[in-house]
């Protein structure tokens, strides 16, 4: 199924898009019945299919410590980032824990880019009026890819990622505008990236607000935000990204994109749905943690390649870990794609494989 707009807002904010005073970076303790999350007790060789690159999703106030211990298995670090105004006609600037970031990815050998939303902090949400404003101005489309441009140059990074949600149809063309003048705004060679929601059918990401062939026609590459299948505000417990759902995404994608510009999103992350109140987003070592600590312990599941548990108090529990993710290099590697997009440092599982690393393009 594809997730409702509202819901799919609702889903980057319960924990996945709020600033890290929520990332828990506790020891990974193994779950009962769970298998290690390195990669030597849980990858075979065909799990172990070269991807040509690899993103990670880092927000401001990750570690240094997980990003030197990531970055030998990454080729891009992507910062979230700037945000638009409520009236989409400004770029906010980026504070210094972003900076910092963009400058230690640097440092390390990576790539670094620089990522554009509309997430209010006022509204604790994405701001559809807010990106609506924008991608239907001409003028503002025009001033805030300059604005953005300026930023990237200022900082030095090697590309722009754009991550615009909660889009009507009518946002399709001034998306593609706003791509546009960006690429005629920025240095040579500095690369676009944009996010996309993933949907199961052509139509339905022309509903979201995607012309997938106008956004190829200019991109470096799409990054398919293929998780969120399920979640606590919107459907009942089921994978964060089932397998064949993943496959049903990436086939519509590709009538529009080349798999070579084309990113598979994989989830580090699982939800919760107790049996009263609502659940919360929370990082695989948590999930793991509190599936040890149940009677049951945790199942894996060869359909999904995800993990589920049911705690004693009756909480379900699925999440995406570094099996999760080996399963998703091969699948990557089988339909030719570009690479992987993580969503997000810091809450994933410690990385595994190798990453070519170096071009986006």
């Amino acid at each position: 199924m594809d997730t409702p707009p509202r819901a799919r807002r609702l889903a980057r904010l319960v924990g996945r898009y709020l600033l890290p005073g929520a990332i828990v970076l506790a020891s990974l303790l193994p779950a009962r019945a769970s298998a290690p999350a390195s990669a030597a007790a849980t990858a075979t060789a065909e799990a172990l299919a070269p991807v040509p690159a690899v993103t990670g999703y880092a927000l401001g106030g990750l570690g240094d410590a997980v990003l030197r211990r990531d970055a030998p298995h990454l080729s891009t670090v992507t910062v979230a980032g700037v945000a638009i105004d409520a009236a989409g006609r400004r770029v906010a600037a980026p504070s210094a824990d972003v900076t910092r970031l963009l400058a230690k990815a640097q440092a390390a050998g990576l790539r670094a880019e620089l990522l554009l939303s509309n997430y209010s902090d006022r509204l604790g949400d994405f701001d559809t009026r807010a990106v609506d404003r924008l991608l239907t101005h001409p003028s503002r489309i025009e001033g805030v890819a300059s604005q953005l441009a300026e930023h990237a140059v200022s900082l030095g990074v090697d590309g722009v990622n754009v991550d615009l949600e909660a889009l009507r149809p009518r946002d399709a063309a001034g998306l593609v505008d706003l791509l546009a003048r960006l690429r005629e705004a920025l240095p040579q060679g500095t690369a676009i990236s944009i996010d996309v929601s993933a949907r199961s059918s052509r139509s339905a990401y022309a509903e979201a607000g995607y012309d997938l062939a106008g956004i190829a026609s200019i991109v470096d590459v799409v990054q398919l935000m293929t998780y969120d299948q399920h979640g606590p505000t919107w459907s009942g417990p089921g994978p964060i990204g089932a397998l064949a759902w993943q496959r049903r995404c990436l086939e519509a994608a590709l009538e529009d994109v080349p798999a070579e510009r084309l990113d598979l999103g994989v989830a580090g992350y699982g939800y919760s749905w107790p049996r009263r109140g609502t659940g919360r987003s929370l990082s695989v070592a948590r999930a793991r943690a509190l599936a040890e600590a149940s009677d049951r312990g945790a199942r894996w599941h060869d359909d999904t390649a995800e993990w589920s548990a049911r705690l004693d108090d009756g909480t379900r529990l699925w999440w995406s870990d570094a099996r999760s993710y080996e399963v998703r290099r091969t699948l990557a590697a089988q339909f030719g794609l570009h690479g992987l997009a993580v969503w997000r440092l810091g809450s994933a599982d410690p990385l595994t494989g190798d990453a070519a690393g170096g071009s986006t393009g």
